[in-house]
């Protein structure tokens, strides 16, 4: 019988934390841990020979960090394991990087344990994760730094567009006025249920203009929808939501 329980990896450097990991996850029925690793590179190297459905990945670490690691494991051709990443507040700056280099969301490591597990299973699934808490300070924060120093990857080949110009953004002009309205939505962290309370429509009818909005803007999953949302200005994050 196929063993149908999500194959999670650890990459953390600190031991203590990938034991504490490790001992929430075992006792999931739905979950094993197939590996552990103390730095990117380590977990690249364990990886090319232990499938994995799901990496929960630290940010700074020796050799190779986080974000380089994600970058790897996101490029790699097939079906390429999730990346969860965990991160602390101070580290908030470097998260924004590992999100445009295909981590499918981030969890504080300060999350209660229901958090986790639950955020593992949508990534596995296909959803994307990003506490919105997290998700303010974050962008707060990349606001109010030069660009280069917020985000390392700004020298890529293709970035980005970075400036913030409020709603007349010439990228929303592809989109419906409903589809802004669920954009909108989705950049201040509502659930797909929450959504269709607040816009009064069907779930599929938002599931439908979701992927119509990740088909439009070009972007992988809905952590890149949040990010677009907040980059052109749609949702100013000096408001409350």
């Amino acid at each position: 019988m196929t063993d149908q329980r999500i194959r999670l990896v650890l990459v953390d450097d600190q031991a203590l934390v990938r034991a504490g990991f490790a001992m929430v996850l075992s006792e999931q029925p739905d979950m094993v841990v197939v590996g552990e690793a103390g730095d990117g590179q380590a977990a690249l190297d364990l990886l090319r020979h232990t499938p994995a459905d799901v990496v929960l990945m630290d940010i700074r670490m020796p050799r190779v960090d986080g974000i380089a690691a994600t970058s790897v494991l996101t490029s790699r051709a097939g079906e390429g394991p999730k990346v969860l990443v965990l991160t602390t507040f101070d580290l908030d700056r470097y998260v924004y990087a590992a999100l445009r280099a295909g981590a499918s969301g981030f969890l504080l490591k300060d999350a209660q344990p229901v958090e986790l597990l639950s955020a593992i299973r949508a990534v596995h699934r296909g959803d994307s994760v990003i506490a919105p808490s997290a998700t303010r300070r974050l962008l707060e924060q990349f606001m109010t730094m030069p660009h280069e120093a917020a985000d390392p990857t700004a020298n890529d080949t293709a970035p980005m567009q970075r400036t913030v110009t409020g709603g007349g953004d010439p990228r929303l002009a592809v989109l419906t006025a409903r589809e802004i309205e669920v954009l909108t939505c989705v950049a201040r962290g509502l659930s797909n249920a929450e959504i269709c309370a607040v816009l009064f429509l069907a779930e599929a009818t938002v599931k439908t203009h979701i992927g119509r909005l990740l088909s439009k803007l070009a972007v992988r999953d809905r952590v890149h929808l949040v990010l677009f949302a907040y980059e052109c200005g749609l949702v100013d994050i000096r408001r409350p939501s």
